[in-house]
């Protein structure tokens, strides 16, 4: 199983979903960043993704983007092998 981290925020709905959504996959742990908690950190993310918005999702060395990023993955099929490292 590959690693997973997300950059997320204390009181976003998406983030609490896409944490939930990832467990219905075997995903029992997930590298958390709170970007609310540390501006160095939002900065990181905005660097690295080009994005603005949370949460922002990586598994192993791929940035997937956000949930409904993610949630489109598994709709093509593409989630577990993914997860898998395949």
């Amino acid at each position: 199983m590959q690693t997973v981290k997300m950059y997320t925020g204390a009181f976003c709905p998406y983030c609490t979903m896409a944490k939930q959504f990832l467990k219905q996959f075997g995903v029992s742990e997930i590298e958390e960043i709170r970007v609310d908690k540390n501006p160095a950190d939002f900065a990181e993310m905005q660097q690295i993704t080009g994005q603005r918005s949370i949460p922002q999702i990586f598994i192993g060395e791929t940035h997937v983007g956000g949930f409904t990023d993610l949630y489109a993955l598994h709709q093509q099929g593409n989630l577990q092998p993914l997860l898998n490292g395949e």
